[in-house]
Parts: structure tokens; sequence; C-alpha cells
């Protein structure tokens, strides 16, 4: 993301109420992680393996979070952190799908390291905005 992109950003997190402290570089990293899980997800449901249900799920569900953060307005943190349980609730259900092929397919393997990423870049989002309230 750019830094005219992440400027315009930080003025409308600031704008939330009880946001105005968020570390943008958190965001960021949330953000591409949730882009990185999005892909991976739709690359691994196209196998046709029995996770491939979960994948797309957790494909919408990290582009949801994604364009969330994207557009903080009318947000709050409340609703913030509901979004973010639920994304990493997501990727847990995924990645727990995919492990179950990791060993015979490459695909899943890196599937499910992406739904890691993601779990943990929501869950440093989420604990930064629990430690602001």
């Amino acid at each position: 993301m750019d830094a005219m992109m992440m400027g315009a950003m930080s003025k409308d997190t600031m704008a939330m109420p009880g946001m105005d402290a968020m570390d943008m570089a958190l965001l960021e990293a949330c953000m591409d992680a949730c882009a990185a899980c999005e892909q991976a997800c739709t690359v691994c449901s196209t196998q046709m393996m029995s996770c491939s249900p979960a994948c797309m799920n957790c494909a919408d569900m990290c582009n949801t979070m994604m364009r969330a953060m994207l557009r903080m307005q009318g947000m709050t943190p409340a609703s913030m952190m509901a979004m973010l349980d639920a994304c990493i609730a997501m990727c847990q259900t995924c990645m727990d799908e995919c492990m179950e092929h990791a060993d015979h397919s490459e695909v899943c393997r890196m599937c499910a390291e992406s739904c890691k990423a993601c779990m943990d870049a929501c869950t440093a989002v989420r604990e930064s905005i629990m430690a602001m309230g």
C-alpha cells in the first residue's frame, strides 16, 4: 500500500471513536495478510478437495475484513473486534481443513500457512484495539 493511501486511511481511522491511537503499520500488515490469504484460499479452493468450501468462505471473509479496514468510517472498536474475531475463526477453520492435505498438497500447505499469517495479523490488530480501550 502506498504512503498516500495510508495517509488517507490514517485520517479516517483517527476519526473513528476510540481508534485515534491505532498503529497504522499493524493495519497495513493485516490488510496485506488478508489479501494474501484471500488469494491463497481462492487458489486452494480450485483443487476440489474437501477443504474447498472452507477455502471459499475464508477467501470471502478475508476480502471483507480487508475492505472494512480500508474504510473505517462507520466502524466502532466493538464492530471491528467482532469482524476480526470472525476472520480469525474462519482462518482457523480453513487452516485446520487444509492441514489434513498438507502432506500431499503443496497448495494446501501454502494456504494453511497463509491462514496462520492472517490469523496472527488479525490477532495483533485485535490486541492493539484492546490495549487502547
